[in-house]
């Protein structure tokens, strides 16, 4: 059963995906409305559902004539796809991050379902036979090294 935040995370991408531009403008309130909830719970979602590691920029003016606006970026070209790689290797990524940028070359149509699935067993920290304190780090070469392996044919 989803929850609240993934049921309102899938009507904003749905609407994304309708949308010629790649955006949308949504008022808080209105977006409450349809989903019960106090406008908070819809900032919680943008805050941690549509950041730009995950590849979305949220715009947001408060006030009466208040909107927010969600746009989708997109990965242009081959350079950014290798800043990318490059920013994941160059530091200790947590779990969750790992699964940000999977998701979102997932979305981004890099990888397939399939690949998305096996990447995050292989990052789960519970399947890493090692320390909680190096596993990050140990992540961060694990990703750079499966995702060009995956991905050399774009890069």
């Amino acid at each position: 059963m989803k929850t609240l935040v993934d049921r309102i995370e899938q009507y904003i991408k749905q609407l994304l995906d309708m949308s010629l531009k790649g955006s949308i403008e949504l008022k808080r309130n209105d977006l409450a409305a349809i989903f019960m909830c106090v406008p908070s719970q819809i900032n919680y979602v943008l805050e941690t559902r549509f950041t730009n590691q995950q590849g979305y920029y949220v715009e947001t003016r408060r006030g009466a004539g208040g909107y927010i606006r969600v746009i989708r970026l997109s990965i242009e070209d081959d350079a950014e796809l290798e800043k990318m790689l490059n920013l994941a290797s160059n530091k200790k990524v947590s779990q969750q991050a790992g699964e940000c940028l999977i998701n979102r070359l997932t979305d981004e149509e890099f990888l397939t379902e399939r690949e998305n699935v096996l990447l995050k067993a292989f990052l789960d920290t519970s399947n890493m036979p090692i320390e909680a304190e190096t596993a990050d780090l140990f992540r961060s070469h694990l990703l750079k090294t499966m995702l060009l392996c995956l991905l050399r044919e774009n890069i």
